[in-house]
């Protein structure tokens, strides 16, 4: 015991070292938004996460959002949008019930416009659960709001059943340098190359709470969960990446192997079974790959994951068209080829509904096709690649999509900007 807490000392001092001389340490990661663009929006938006003002309540095909700056970052919530600008600023729209927009709403029809988050910090990147919000600032720093939820209703956020409505920080003794939230839990990776987890823990997507302590913590309480800790795996391993489906955990090592935990009832994971993962298993199926893994995202009951190569490739849940694999395929429990699309760039699932973006810019979408997610226009299920059109997407890039519950927002930009 006294070993691990000399530790904890050390991984403090820089931290302080920084408050005095902020230029110390600011946190860079890949996944950190670099091009600036502007934001559309399609789906549904009964609660306001399109952005597009109480009278517009769905769009069959992106439309354009109106913000006060340029964008690099937007994120899909299960009913929520957050945006990052290029001078680190945080806007919200969308439902605010748990208060996953941390700012006021209490002004009639505010949720449903764009407003900014209070943040002194300049933050370099955010994710979006169901009910909760995450924004990291560029010196490592996490803050959060809203809540996390179980099966019964909400859990709290950093503490036994509260919820944040404004941004609150999160207590960690090294600075992080990337997020990524599932619908009710948060993963962060630190600078080094730890993996710390909190939220909610019932489908094992926390990777660090047995199974009998998996419901609100068992009798060591909600504390165990909310409070972000870290993820064992034995021997010794540096997470570099980090990635969440609705109810999974993707981590990736610089060593090499692919490490995942959680919910795998239609083997979402790439496990051989579909019992639920509680602790981080050694993903096989990504094992000895000649490609290196660059890419994952997972919806509600599938995956999609990205190789070096730009080549897509999904498992999972099959219904809807989800996999992107054709007409009457059924679920896969390793990585197929999705074909038909130029090389991808990044990728990413909304519950039963699949994105790529193309390296040249172009958006391929796939799926369930009830809320008007997939730019067709019509609600047709997609069981193959469609390239998105619209009129906002003529002459732009598309940088990076999100997607949420039943609506999606996009990153472009315009063609001779690029």
């Amino acid at each position: 015991m006294p070993a691990k807490k000399s530790a904890t000392k050390r991984k403090s001092e820089p931290i302080v070292e920084d408050n005095k001389s902020p230029k110390k340490v600011k946190v860079s990661h890949r996944s950190h938004g670099k091009d600036a663009g502007q934001v559309l929006v399609l789906g549904q938006g009964d609660v306001g996460q399109l952005g597009l003002g109480e009278t517009i309540i769905q769009r069959k095909k992106p439309a354009l959002v109106s913000l006060p700056e340029k964008m690099i970052q937007v994120f899909a919530g299960g009913m929520h949008t957050v945006c990052v600008s290029e001078t680190g600023n945080v806007y919200t729209f969308g439902c605010n019930d748990e208060g996953a927009l941390g700012r006021d709403t209490t002004e009639e029809g505010s949720e449903m416009v764009p407003g900014k988050v209070t943040l002194a910090e300049k933050v370099v990147q955010v994710s979006a659960g169901d009910s909760h919000t995450a924004a990291l600032t560029d010196d490592g720093t996490v803050y959060i709001w809203g809540s996390f939820r179980d099966n019964n209703g909400i859990i709290g956020l950093l503490e036994p059943m509260i919820k944040c409505t404004s941004p609150v920080k999160v207590p960690m003794t090294e600075p992080v340098v990337k997020i990524a939230s599932g619908n009710d839990h948060l993963v962060l990776v630190t600078l080094k190359g730890n993996l710390y987890t909190s939220g909610t823990a019932e489908q094992g997507q926390l990777g660090r709470v047995p199974e009998h302590f998996s419901d609100r913590g068992g009798r060591k309480g909600l504390g165990r969960l909310l409070v972000p800790q870290i993820v064992k795996v034995k021997g010794k391993v540096h997470f570099i990446d980090a990635f969440c489906g609705a109810y999974v955990t993707f981590a990736v090592s610089k060593e090499g192997p692919v490490y995942g935990f959680g919910l795998s009832n239609y083997h979402q994971l790439g496990t051989k079974n579909t019992e639920m993962c509680f602790v981080p298993v050694k993903l096989a199926c990504f094992k000895n790959s000649t490609t290196y893994w660059v890419d994952f995202s997972g919806g509600q009951h599938h995956t999609l994951c990205l190789d070096a190569e730009g080549q897509v490739y999904s498992l999972g849940r099959a219904e809807y068209g989800r996999l992107g694999l054709g007409e009457g395929a059924e679920e896969k429990n390793e990585p197929t080829p999705v074909t038909g699309m130029e090389p991808v760039s990044a990728l990413t699932c909304g519950e039963s509904v699949s994105y790529a973006v193309t390296r040249e810019g172009s958006v391929y979408a796939w799926g369930f096709g009830t809320n008007l997610q997939l730019g067709t226009g019509e609600e047709d299920d997609e069981w193959s690649p469609t390239k998105m059109t619209g009129k906002q997407l003529e002459n732009r890039i598309v940088l990076m999509v999100s997607s949420g519950g039943q609506h999606t927002v996009l990153l472009v930009k315009d063609k001779q900007e690029s």
